[in-house]
């Protein structure tokens, strides 16, 4: 069985669990109170929380650098690099915040009381936005990777990743080492993952048996905003964007890269529709392979708008859940986060879900929260893989039109470059 399958029965148990737990009555009893839900269903779902916290820092460091490497010669980020970063990093903000105002005007998470641990309280407001702008820049990196900080994290690496991509021809073994860290990371995240069913199971079945069917309404309303706001940007934002830098026909356009769009939901991961994303751009839209072989790996690498949206919903549902209140600062710094975040965020998988953890961090909210809501992220992470997907072609396409290296003439032929529907099979 493949470990999203597992998640799902896991999701299943443990609502059914927690659901006979709390409508019998017998999570007052002291026995199952202290062994079942405060023992086994606890301990279960706070040693994989634990060791997803363990992984952030390494995870920020060891993925954000070679993302930055990517980018393969400092040379290229010359007009197409400087359009193409500027748009991706533009629509990654647009769609946070699209997706932060749908969750606060939808209200998901509010009407639970849910008591939050001592250890877990959220952080109090006490520095301004002109405070946490300084902050990102840390005086000491060694005591903000110790401290949790975030943005002074991101800020490093990016300035780091910078700085060995100028001095890469110089610095091989530099280069290696992070290369080497990153497969590292990326293995101990895949070790955690195991766990993953497990942990569902202990987390939800917990949540459930003390909070009954609410919660499970919750996670469907929840589940039902993130899907909605997916959709809203792929089809209307991303949309209405590249009608205005372009003019090109919408409809044709989103027929012309249907087939990039299902690999990317079938395969839950960028990375692996780069070759049918550059086939789509270059045959079907007719973009130059001069913007498109720059523009669709680059994008794979930092352009994560649909996991940026997961990020921005969670963040405000599981707020809502906890009774958190956010102001201006608190919802500007999650948009910071989750766009430098997703600079880093591997084109694989899942890795969304780990890199939510940095932006819990940052605000201050219960990491192990993220167990509400991991049973169902299979299912919105083929939707946002898509959505990134549809991103990087928008912004290939507009890249292009600007600089004149778009056929017009195949664009504007239905047939053109066109091939069979893409299958998938199974174990891919």
């Amino acid at each position: 069985m493949s470990l999203a399958n597992k998640v799902l029965v896991a999701l299943g148990l443990g609502l059914l669990v927690g659901l006979i737990i709390n409508i019998s009555g017998i999570g007052d009893m002291p026995w199952i109170k202290e062994y079942v839900i405060d023992g086994l269903f606890k301990v279960g779902g706070g040693l994989f929380v634990n060791a997803l916290k363990m992984l952030i820092v390494p995870l920020v460091l060891f993925s954000l650098i070679p993302g930055i490497l990517g980018i393969g010669d400092i040379r290229l980020l010359g007009k197409i690099g400087t359009k193409s970063f500027a748009l991706y990093v533009a629509t990654t903000a647009i769609a946070i915040t699209t997706a932060i105002t749908l969750a606060a005007l939808s209200g998901i998470g509010t009407g639970l009381d849910i008591p939050l641990e001592e250890a877990f309280q959220g952080k109090e407001a006490t520095k301004s936005f002109t405070e946490i702008l300084i902050g990102i820049v840390p005086p000491n990196v060694i005591k903000a990777m110790a401290n949790g900080d975030m943005l002074a994290i991101i800020f490093f690496s990016i300035f780091f990743g910078i700085a060995l991509l100028i001095e890469i021809k110089d610095s091989p073994d530099v280069v290696k080492f992070i290369d080497q860290m990153n497969r590292v990371v990326m293995r101990m995240i895949d070790m955690v993952m195991i766990f993953a069913p497990y942990a569902v199971f202990c987390l939800v079945g917990k949540a459930v048996a003390e909070l009954g069917i609410d919660i499970v309404i919750q996670i469907s309303g929840y589940f039902m905003v993130i899907i909605f706001a997916l959709l809203f940007h792929a089809f209307v934002t991303q949309m209405i964007i590249l009608k205005a830098f372009t003019g090109l026909d919408i409809g044709l356009f989103l027929k012309k890269i249907r087939n990039a769009q299902t690999f990317a939901f079938s395969t839950s991961s960028s990375g692996a529709t780069i070759p049918i994303t550059l086939r789509t751009v270059q045959e079907r839209l007719g973009v130059d392979k001069s913007v498109s072989a720059f523009s669709v790996p680059f994008g794979a690498t930092i352009n994560m708008d649909g996991t940026a949206m997961m990020q921005g919903v969670a963040t405000v549902f599981i707020a809502n859940l906890y009774g958190v209140d956010f102001g201006i600062t608190e919802y500007v710094t999650i948009v910071v986060t989750a766009v430098l975040a997703s600079i880093g965020t591997a084109a694989v998988p899942s890795v969304g879900l780990v890199m939510l953890t940095l932006v819990f961090s940052q605000v201050g909210l219960p990491i192990e929260a993220i167990g509400y809501i991991l049973g169902i992220d299979r299912i919105v992470d083929m939707t946002r893989t898509a959505v990134n997907v549809t991103g990087d072609t928008v912004v290939t396409t507009i890249v292009a039109k600007s600089e004149d290296r778009i056929d017009i003439d195949v664009f504007n032929d239905p047939n053109a470059g066109d091939f069979e529907d893409v299958h998938v099979p199974n174990k891919a």
